[in-house]
This record gives structure tokens, sequence and C-alpha cells, in this order.
């Protein structure tokens, strides 16, 4: 899928490599590579990871990294990244909305392993619906912190090379009811 891409103009070869950094975040989490993951961050960057840590500068964010990507080799299931948005603020600068969802290793998204259980009750499918609830049930018991989100990533160019400059990641909270907001009135 192709991100939507607001704001000023901006060449598409910046496009591009955007959507490349946004790969590069994946295969580095995917294949556990910390040094590889901290090289997409300025020195100076800032991010807050889900839950309101925040982690200031590279060298916070190498040991978060060093400690948190190798932990994950042996896990059944690992994310997915998705360029959504790109709104460049100048054509140097860009806010990129990025969508993560959890993979097997394989790369099977997990919510297709419960669209197939779901789709497959009452059906033919039976059997294999309820393999797939029982696999989608299991990844996500193995692994209980990997789950859907988006981050949301101030990018910058320099020397033509895209790095992180700022990140905030979040989980997403399902609320059991629409929030209303009452706004006051401006004049």
């Amino acid at each position: 899928m192709k991100p939507q891409v607001a704001g000023v103009s901006a060449a598409q070869e910046d496009v591009d490599a955007i959507v490349a950094l946004v790969a590069e975040f994946e295969h580095a989490q995917q294949d556990a590579l910390p040094d590889a993951f901290v090289g997409l961050f300025r020195h100076d960057a800032f991010w807050s990871i889900p839950y309101g840590t925040a982690l200031t500068g590279i060298d916070e964010i190498g040991v978060f990294a060093r400690r948190v990507l190798p932990e994950t080799v042996g896990q059944q299931l690992t994310s997915s990244f998705e360029t959504e948005y790109i709104q460049f603020i100048r054509p140097d600068v860009a806010v990129v909305r990025v969508r993560h969802r959890p993979v097997t290793r394989d790369g099977e998204l997990l919510d297709n392993l419960l669209s197939r259980h779901r789709e497959g009750r009452g059906r033919r499918g039976c059997r294999e619906s309820s393999e797939a609830g029982r696999r989608w049930a299991s990844l996500v018991a193995a692994c209980p912190g990997v789950a859907p989100g988006t981050a949301l990533h101030l990018m910058t160019k320099t020397d033509g090379r895209w790095l992180v400059a700022f990140a905030q990641s979040t989980v997403p909270v399902e609320a059991a009811a629409p929030v209303e907001v009452d706004l006051p009135a401006v004049c």
C-alpha cells in the first residue's frame, strides 16, 4: 500500500526514502539488530515508547534496543510496519504515521488467522477454522507484548539521509462506548 502524502511539495525520491526507512525499522526489529535499529535515529532523538517511557538521545535508545531486541529472537510473533501517511512540513522535515501489526515469523498477519477462524464457523471450513483459532490463541498467549499499534515519527533529512528525530509509539485502547468531548465555544 502506498502512503498518503500531504503537505509541502516533496520529491518522490524522499517519499521512497521514508518508506525505505520504515522498512529498515521492520527488518531491524524482526531480525533483532539493535545497532541497525539505533542507526535509524538522529543522535539527539527523543522516543516515547508505549505507556509513556521516554528515551532521550541515541545512547538511551541504544541501551533499550540492545536490551529488548535480542529477547525477541525466539518469539513466534514479530511486527510488520507500514507507512500509512507522510506529511511534509518542509522538504527536509516530515511527520510519518506508521502502522505496526503482529505477524508470524513466516509473515502471516495475526488478524488474518483470526479472520480465517471467524469465517470458518458453521461451514465446511470448521476444522481449518478451529486450527486457525487455536494457533491465534496460542500465539497471543505466547507473545502478550506484541500488539497492533501506531507510531508517529518526525523525520528529518540531514546530509541527504532521512532519520528519526522524534517518535511516539502507541498501542490502541478500545473505548467501551464512543468518546464524546465537549469543546468550549470559541468566539
